[in-house]
């Protein structure tokens, strides 16, 4: 059996990229002749990664769209002559960039609209959380299921130290980490005030660290960094990284004190499953696919108290029987994500279309 992946963009260090290219190995594993094809590929991959202009790309008996963003896949996927499998990485509601950009704007909205279109037009609905597989219901797909993320915590377990990195995260101040685009929907102006509460009632040796891209939405960044003025915080006391390489995001993940959370959407949260492979305690607002997410492990709350938050911080830094109790809580969880287990469910969710 030929099993084919489409995704829009195939991006160095993407969670949906290396998620489709485990799936692609596993596929081969398992005897099908399994190939990716996006519409673009980074430098770097192009060998891993086929064009999706190539014939080839048409041929599978099985199909898979990860649908995440409007493009002009979602046509053709639409008009395939072999089986059609959606999988449903989420997509943010527009409402969230509504004060900050309208193409992005404008982007959500046809990615709803484009999801939406294929309702009726595919063999089986599968989305990488039962929250999303909630979504695909309500907008009226039939056949659901959950084909669960292909997740490799190892390699941060692996990586080698990076020394000068090292050294500064290990001054004494609580490192309080996030990892993930900077963008409306993360709330990170929650994470701001969250540490006005904590800088200005609970603790003065903090510093919070946040990983990932921040040109994405450049306008909200904009509006972050003149909340941290208005609160007049530290510039030493605020990271932003950008992107960095895999040895020093595992690096902050080996520092960090607790991994806080306070996104409002959240179609699965990877980082969430780093950090509790990383040990290190997690904090989050339990919203959208948080709490299956971590399943129990971690401490949530809700509604947002940021001051309560605060306090909960605090215990999380410095109370070390606490922190133990969390961390063994989160060890358990990781049970979910094995790759036996992860497997059995893929295979499972897949039966259907003989895959």
């Amino acid at each position: 059996m030929t099993v084919n992946q489409w995704i829009p963009a195939a991006h160095a260090g993407d969670a949906t990229g290396d998620n489709a290219r485990r799936l692609r190995d596993l596929f081969r594993d398992w005897g099908h002749t399994a190939d990716i094809f996006a519409l673009t590929i980074d430098a770097g991959l192009e060998g891993d990664i086929r064009p999706w202009s190539d014939p080839d790309a048409n041929q599978g008996d099985v199909t898979i769209l990860h649908f995440a963003v409007p493009s002009p896949m979602t046509a053709a996927f639409g008009r395939l002559p072999g089986l059609r499998v959606l999988c449903y990485h989420n997509v943010t509601p527009a409402r969230f960039f509504a004060p900050f950009d309208a193409g992005l704007v404008g982007l959500a909205t046809a990615g709803r609209r484009e999801l939406r279109s294929l309702v009726g037009r595919v063999d089986l609905a599968l989305a990488v959380s039962d929250y999303n597989r909630r979504k695909l219901e309500a907008y009226g797909f039939e056949r659901t299921g959950v084909l669960p993320l292909i997740l490799d915590t190892d390699r941060l377990r692996a990586a080698p130290p990076v020394p000068d990195l090292d050294a500064l995260l290990s001054d004494g101040l609580a490192n309080i980490l996030f990892v993930g685009r900077i963008a409306p929907n993360k709330k990170i102006e929650d994470h701001i005030r969250l540490l006005e509460h904590y800088k200005r009632y609970v603790d003065s040796f903090y510093r919070f660290i946040f990983v990932g891209r921040y040109d994405a939405v450049p306008a909200y960044y904009s509006a972050i960094r003149a909340l941290i003025e208005r609160f007049e915080i530290l510039p030493d006391r605020v990271w932003f990284t950008g992107s960095v390489p895999e040895a020093e995001l595992a690096a902050y993940y080996r520092h960090a004190h607790v991994y806080v959370s306070l996104s409002e959407h959240e179609g699965f949260c990877v980082p969430l499953v780093e950090a509790m492979a990383m040990d290190v305690p997690v904090l989050a607002y339990g919203a959208a696919a948080v709490p299956e997410t971590l399943g129990g492990a971690g401490v949530t709350f809700a509604p947002k108290n940021l001051e309560y938050a605060a306090e909960l911080l605090a215990d999380l830094v410095y109370d070390e029987p606490l922190r133990e109790r969390i961390i063994g809580g989160q060890r358990a969880r990781l049970d979910a994500f094995q790759p036996d287990r992860i497997e059995a469910e893929i295979d499972a969710a897949l039966a259907p279309v003989g895959v």
